[in-house]
C-alpha cells in the first residue's frame, strides 16, 4: 500500500509526543482525513493546511459570531493562540479593549507568552495582532507576570460538537492549559472557545479524549455557535509522564520547571 499524498506533505508534530501508539495513530489519521477535507471543500486559506492549525475561508465571519457571545463580553482578558486562523479573533479582542496574551510559537522562549496591552501598541490592533508584529508591540512575558484569564482561544485541526478538540499534534495547547492551571491563570470558570470552519466540526464520539485533555466550551464557525455543555472545568496540571526529554529540552520554560523538581 502506497501513502496517502498528505502522510508525504504533512509535518510530523507528535514525533515526540508521549501517550499510547493506537491513540496517536487514531489522531493522527484524523488530521490527515480533515486536512484533506478543507481542501477538497475549497475553504483553505493560505498557508495549506497540512500540518498546521488550518487557516480558513471565513475565519473573519466565525470571530465576529464568537464577538457576539455573552462570554465574549464579559471576558476582560483573552489568551489566545498565535496561528492564522485565530488572528481576526486577537484583532477584535484588541479593538474591543482587551489584554491579549499569545503564545510564543512553540513556546520557544524564555518568557513564553506575549503581552498586548490595547492601551499601549506600537501599531494597528490588526497589525499588532499579527503573529510578526506582536514583537514589535508586545512584550514577552513570564507565566507568572499573567494575569488571570478570562477567555482561552484554542487553534485545533478538528473538533466535536460535545467539546472533544485535537490540535496539530504537538501539544502544545495541552501544555500551555496546563502551565496556565497550575499558575493560577485558568480556572473552573475560565471559557475555553475556538474558531473553525464548519468542515473541521466531525461527528461526537471520533475524536479519542483522554481524561486530562481538556474541553472546549464554544465553537465558532462562520456559520454558527456551538455550545459544547462540557460541564465543570476539571483541573489540569503538566503530564510529566507524557512529555519526552526531547520536549523538554526544546522549551525554556519546561526545563527549567523540570530543574526545580530536581
Amino acid at each position: 500500500m502506497g501513502h496517502h499524498p498528505a502522510m508525504l506533505r504533512s509535518p510530523r508534530h507528535d514525533h515526540d509526543a508521549g501517550g499510547d501508539p493506537e491513540v496517536l495513530a487514531q489522531k493522527r489519521a484524523l488530521r490527515e482525513a480533515t486536512w484533506d477535507r478543507i481542501v477538497a471543500a475549497g475553504v483553505g486559506r493560505f498557508p495549506a493546511p497540512h500540518g498546521r492549525i488550518p487557516n480558513f475561508v471565513g475565519a473573519e465571519a466565525a470571530a465576529e459570531r464568537l464577538r457576539a457571545d455573552p462570554a465574549w463580553e464579559a471576558a476582560r482578558t483573552v489568551k489566545s493562540n498565535p496561528d492564522s486562523p485565530q488572528w481576526p479573533v486577537r484583532q477584535r479582542a484588541l479593538e474591543d479593549g482587551k489584554v491579549v496574551y499569545m503564545a510564543v510559537p512553540r513556546l520557544a522562549e524564555a518568557d513564553p507568552f506575549f503581552l498586548l496591552d490595547p492601551d499601549d501598541l506600537a501599531d494597528t490592533p490588526r497589525k499588532a495582532s499579527s503573529i510578526a508584529g506582536a514583537s514589535r508591540s508586545a512584550r514577552t512575558v513570564r507565566v507568572d507576570e499573567l494575569e488571570p484569564v478570562d477567555l482561552v482561544v484554542t487553534g485545533c485541526v478538528a473538533v466535536d460538537a460535545s467539546g472533544a478538540r485535537l490540535g496539530k499534534g504537538g501539544g502544545f495547547s495541552d501544555l500551555e492549559y496546563a502551565l496556565a492551571w497550575e499558575a493560577g491563570l485558568i480556572g473552573p470558570a475560565t471559557v475555553v472557545a475556538t474558531t473553525v470552519h464548519d468542515v473541521q466540526v466531525l461527528p461526537d464520539g471520533d475524536i479519542p479524549v483522554a481524561d486530562h485533555d481538556f474541553r472546549l466550551d464554544l465553537i465558532a464557525t462562520p456559520e454558527r455557535v456551538i455550545e459544547c455543555g462540557s460541564g465543570a472545568r476539571e483541573p489540569a496540571s503538566i503530564r510529566w509522564d507524557r512529555l519526552t526529554d526531547e520536549k523538554v529540552a526544546a522549551i525554556p520554560l519546561l526545563a527549567r520547571l523540570a530543574g526545580r523538581r530536581g
